[in-house]
């Protein structure tokens, strides 16, 4: 867990995160405990299982619940009955209660599952997260490569990045991207589980130029 001012962000795993500051708000929640807090908001990167989990979102969403997604997870997500639901379209600028949220893109450059096709293909509209919280920025890039649209991130206090090569920036990767960011701090994500290891952020963390917290997992 890191506490940075009034945020308590907590890592859940793979790319999972928890936030509080008065409230309660999920980044890709994923293998939640079963009494996991309710939460406030809900943010949902895309469809893929690690990521969008109807398991894991049952536990946390409740009739208060906002949630930001994308088209693809919207009808699953509806079954679940949150209060709203929010489509994040990259460079949307949405305004929630107590949260700004910029969207960027999320996509591969040159991971791909079979010649010419990549995992995260930029016409999917998947999506990475700028959340503005009072005087506090996040920025969740999501399952990406290092892409130059990143820039729009530059200068965030808190980078959530994924490290673990096959589908997202290898820990090389996210290193450059950390130096176009030039957050205050950047936390490596997306290993440990569907793939990539703690070796992965470590290395990320001595090719990185900026300040990295390596995080451990909430149990």
């Amino acid at each position: 867990m890191l506490q940075y001012k009034n945020i308590q962000l907590t890592w859940l795993g793979q790319s999972g995160f928890r936030i509080k500051n008065g409230g309660v708000t999920y980044i890709d929640p994923f293998k939640l405990a079963a009494a996991a807090e309710s939460a406030q908001y809900v943010f949902v990167t895309h469809e893929h299982r690690d990521h969008f989990s109807p398991d894991d979102l049952k536990k946390i969403i409740t009739d208060s619940t906002i949630v930001v997604t994308t088209a693809a997870c919207e009808k699953g997500i509806r079954e679940l009955r949150p209060k709203e639901i929010r489509i994040g379209v990259p460079g949307a600028h949405l305004a929630l209660d107590k949260i700004s949220v910029d969207v960027l893109p999320a996509y591969n450059n040159d991971k791909f599952r079979s010649p010419g096709v990549p995992f995260h293909p930029k016409a999917d509209n998947n999506v990475g997260f700028i959340l503005s919280l009072g005087d506090v920025r996040i920025y969740h890039a999501g399952d990406t490569d290092d892409i130059p649209e990143m820039v729009a991130a530059k200068g965030v206090d808190l980078a959530l990045l994924p490290v673990s090569g096959t589908y997202v920036m290898t820990a090389a990767e996210a290193a450059k991207a950390c130096a176009m960011i030039e957050p205050k701090i950047a936390i490596p994500m997306h290993y440990g589980d569907v793939v990539g290891s703690a070796a992965d952020a470590e290395a990320f963390r001595k090719a990185s130029k900026c300040r990295v917290e390596i995080l451990e997992p909430e149990p």
